[in-house]
């Protein structure tokens, strides 16, 4: 590139919800531009890391020793649709597991909460996406208190745990965090119903979550707090420009893979070793 673009270390340092320390999501802006400089610059990177991506990706494929999980998570409207169609916009769908937790069925309320999320974690050679994830059991479920008080303070350990598990199992996780302001989410849901083609994305139910925003973003606070781990940290993204949301991820996504550094295997097959 002919401009100067953060390095995906200098995004994950800028970004990450540092383990073991307080967090409070009032403190971290909603928009950001010392990453990228303009808009222009964000959508060139993240259009040339969503290449990059889908190439290692590929080779991620091949090897099938290991696997990629991008958590995403954020209030009603924060982008999570948006930020995978921009990031993996290259990435072969062969190679991408999407899941989008919404109520649980009848099924799944039968079991216990990870129950549903184990069973969506990306095999082998593969990159997950959760749009929504395991984190609705602390937040929404929190908030509306759909569970008894001590079965959720119980949840922060039990998924910390979980993830451990994955992780010393080949699964590398990035857990993003998307973050807008009340502002920019009323943009949003007017957008939603004001043009037709997004009308359908619209829920009455959003407009009830928004008058408890407080409660939310106290959920969230705790959320990060006590689930940014060493081996999976949280990543808090100023989502209010969704241009460079989108720039940001992409580095750190592409980052990761580098860090991966998958392999193609050599099946041993050999050109002269056939005739064609």
């Amino acid at each position: 590139m002919s401009f100067d673009i953060p390095s995906p270390k200098d995004c994950m340092d800028h970004l990450i919800a540092k383990p073991g320390k307080k967090f409070v999501l009032s403190d971290v802006p909603t928009r950001d531009e010392s990453l990228f400089d303009s808009k222009k610059i964000a959508r060139a990177s993240c259009e040339e890391d969503a290449h990059e991506i889908n190439r290692l990706q590929d080779i991620l494929y091949a090897e099938r020793k290991q696997s990629l999980l991008v958590v995403l998570q954020g209030i009603d409207t924060a982008g999570k649709s948006g930020t995978t169609r921009a990031v993996f916009a290259y990435t072969s769908p062969l190679g991408l597991q999407v899941a989008a937790f919404k109520k649980p069925t009848e099924e799944e309320l039968a079991h216990d909460y990870l129950w549903r999320v184990h069973a969506a974690v990306p095999r082998k050679g593969f990159i997950g996406i959760f749009d929504r994830s395991h984190y609705e059991d602390v937040l929404v479920v929190k908030v509306r208190e759909f569970a008894p008080k001590d079965d959720i303070e119980r949840r922060y350990d039990q998924i910390n745990a979980f993830e451990k598990h994955l992780t010393e199992n080949g699964t590398r996780i990035l857990k993003f965090m998307l973050h807008i302001s009340p502002e920019e989410q009323a943009e949003r849901l007017h957008s939603r119903l004001a043009e037709p083609h997004k009308r359908w994305k619209f829920n009455p139910g959003d407009l009830e979550d928004r008058k408890l925003w407080p409660d939310f973003m106290k959920a969230y606070d705790d959320m990060v707090e006590r689930c940014s781990t060493d081996h999976a940290p949280w990543y808090v993204i100023p989502s209010d420009s969704k241009s460079r949301r989108n720039a940001m991820i992409a580095r750190i996504v592409r980052g990761t893979l580098e860090d991966m550094a998958p392999e193609y295997p050599d099946p041993g097959w050999r050109p002269e070793d056939y005739d064609f």
